[in-house]
């Protein structure tokens, strides 16, 4: 187990800045999730930390030790890479145990071998391959093994990039509870690289968000859902994604849809009449009225462009105003395409952020919805 510290870290292939001046610090044992887009930087900051690329600037801490200038396989870390590498010609649990016979990872008994190869192929879900070898297994198979060829052999520190990417849906869903399991059992520190939001909430202790080599931000996943520091963030959580409305403020509320409709200004937002904002509604915070018990807070009506059903869950296309709303409806209300429907949101769950073009930042320290696990239940089940 140890710490990890990224401090001023930069680097560019060409005329591509990777990471942009990145610093973090990981705790002793935490699950930290790197999360963000494609090219935001997340595989060239965890190979950073495996010493597989030379950083330009900045500095990489293992363990209280600067290992900037430390060759990999003395920095005591296991990598899983998206892609997987087995050895073709070695069955599944000769695979696992090429690890721990390294001179590099120490000396194990045949006993111990076998006893963290049971423990890993079982967690994986893949006891019953261990003799078959890897031309004989699916892709998802394959990357099974492969993840469980990193977490067979003891290290520092677990470094996993986009390890559930080529599992199905179900499996990965099953995978992310064994993984946060397998990390609270054996409390080695893991950098988990990701574009799923859902897999960030469900696994991080604490997520950082990435975009184009830079931090956006870092917090819990409460925080994270809760407070999204701007836009790109508040996009990046969620499916359906973030509506985002353009308005302003008069006599302490938020004009919307050109004067159409209003929801209040949320407490700890300090605005003044007249001043231009972003509003942002998630599809799982607005709620067909008779949907549940409590329907209290502003209430908007509108007509039903569009019902998909989705699972248990209906997405509805609501035109407000001349604006369009993303709804996600638990489908018991019997809303029909072409007829007019209610709908009311909480003030606390509210989003606002500066106008503006592009990505724009939050405003003020609104609570944010208090349902950060119970909004990703709803958007699961709508999957």
């Amino acid at each position: 187990m140890a710490t990890v510290t990224l401090k001023g870290l930069s680097k560019s292939f060409g005329k591509t800045h990777a990471v942009r001046d990145l610093s973090v610090d990981i705790a002793d044992g935490e699950f930290f999730v790197i999360l963000g887009p494609s090219g935001a930087g997340k595989t060239t900051t965890l190979k950073s930390v495996a010493g597989l690329v030379d950083v330009d600037g900045g500095s990489v801490t293992i363990g209280g030790k600067d290992v900037t200038l430390v060759e990999p396989y003395n920095r005591n870390v296991a990598m899983a890479f998206e892609s997987y590498a087995l050895y073709p010609q070695k069955t599944v649990s000769e695979n696992l145990a090429s690890p721990l016979k390294s001179g590099r990872t120490g000396k194990y008994t045949d006993a111990q071998q076998k006893e963290r190869i049971d423990q890993v192929t079982t967690t994986l879900g893949i006891n019953h391959l261990l003799k078959r070898f890897p031309r004989e297994l699916s892709n998802g198979q394959r990357q099974r093994v492969a993840l469980g060829r990193v977490l067979v052999r003891p290290a520092d520190v677990y470094l996993l990039d986009e390890p559930l990417s080529h599992l199905d849906a179900k499996l990965r869903a099953a995978m992310r509870a064994e993984l946060k399991q397998l990390g609270a059992m054996s409390k080695t520190t893991t950098v988990y690289v990701t574009h799923d939001y859902q897999e960030a909430l469900a696994l991080g202790d604490r997520i950082a968000v990435l975009r184009e080599g830079a931090l956006v931000q870092i917090g819990t996943p409460e925080d994270i859902w809760r407070r999204p520091a701007d836009t790109f963030v508040a996009r990046a959580l969620g499916q359906p994604e973030i509506n985002l409305l353009d308005g302003e403020v008069e006599d302490g509320r938020i004009r919307l849809g050109g004067g159409a409709f209003d929801v209040p200004v949320p407490a700890g937002v300090d605005v003044r009449g007249g001043d231009r904002v972003r509003v942002g509604l998630r599809p799982c915070d607005i709620h067909v009225v008779g949907q549940r018990a409590d329907d209290s807070g502003p209430r908007l009506t509108g007509t039903v462009t569009l019902a998909e059903r989705l699972g248990r869950n209906v997405e509805l296309t609501v035109g407000v105003g001349g604006e369009q709303l993303i709804v996600l409806s638990s489908g018991r209300e019997g809303v029909d395409e072409g007829g007019q429907v209610t709908m009311t949101v909480a003030e606390h769950d509210i989003h606002v952020f500066a106008a503006g073009e592009g990505d724009t930042s939050r405003l003020g320290t609104g609570h944010g919805s208090g349902r950060t696990r119970g909004g990703l239940e709803e958007v699961e089940a709508a999957q």
